[in-house]
């Protein structure tokens, strides 16, 4: 296991790390979960979409790598002006369980504040436990739950959403 003094983080996005976020989703999910090739098509496809949009003015990304393998990723989603979507949020098994979970999801409501973006939301798997008590943690709430087998297996897919409180104060 790497120390976490050994470990590259970064918030700058290459063109490369989008291929690396891609293969740590397929490490992970037909690995851990099973998920099948329709899942990968849906990420690639979405990340496509998300890099010809990129702009880091309103967009910001949270990488670690070792070497240059990318090892954990995340990506706070502009859709206007007010709405964020949380995507991508992964870490490979040596980084659980460290705080850098925590740590990012914290750096992420910070950016929002920073930003003046009121609301977030998020989809998830109900097969994903820790991810959502990180999600509860901070404050998402879950509102909607529909089974789906668009991942190639029955899952039950989650969206999540934050009110912040900087949409409370008006």
């Amino acid at each position: 296991m790497q120390t976490l003094s050994t470990l590259k983080f970064s918030n700058q996005l290459l063109p490369s790390d989008i291929a690396g976020v891609s293969e740590l989703h397929r490490k992970i999910y037909t690995t851990e979960y099973g998920y099948g090739e329709s899942f990968m098509e849906y990420v690639d496809t979405t990340l496509d979409e998300f890099y010809s949009r990129y702009d880091p003015l309103k967009d910001k990304v949270w990488l670690c790598k070792s070497e240059e393998e990318l090892l954990g990723f995340l990506l706070l989603l502009h859709h206007d002006d007010q709405l964020v979507q949380l995507r991508y949020f992964v870490l490979s098994p040596q980084l659980r369980g460290r705080g850098i979970g925590n740590k990012w999801m914290n750096e992420f409501l910070d950016c929002m504040r920073e930003r003046n973006y009121t609301r977030a939301f998020l989809y998830t798997s109900s097969e994903l436990p820790a991810a959502a008590h990180l999600y509860k943690k901070a404050g998402f709430v879950l509102t909607e739950s529909i089974p789906s087998e668009r991942f190639g297996k029955p899952v039950v897919e989650q969206r999540y959403e934050l009110v912040s409180e900087l949409s409370l104060k008006l």
